[in-house]
């Protein structure tokens, strides 16, 4: 069904996903360390929240992968509508 989540570690999904939902790559500022740890990750879609940082896909994708991380997302809400459901989960 469309409304169920979904889980991924592959980059294209997760990078489609996002941008056409208009998302783009971000971290939560103050929880990455000095040496290239970009933190908490997030989709930002652009709402004004003033805790997220924009960092580069390979930044993103750095973490993600060190952190052995899955995206867990939805691509359609129950009614049908375009989901923006999305969650960075360990492996189960």
């Amino acid at each position: 069904m469309p409304h169920e989540a979904h889980r991924t570690t592959s980059r294209q999904t997760i990078k489609t996903w996002a941008e056409t939902r208009g998302g783009h790559p971000a971290a939560v500022k103050g929880t990455g360390s000095a040496d290239d740890d970009a933190g908490l990750l997030r989709i930002d879609f652009g709402e004004d929240e003033p805790n997220l940082k924009r960092v580069t896909w390979n930044e993103f994708f750095k973490t993600f992968d060190e952190n052995d991380l899955e995206f867990l997302f939805q691509d359609e809400t129950a009614d049908g509508e375009t989901s923006r459901f999305c969650k960075f989960v360990r492996p189960k």
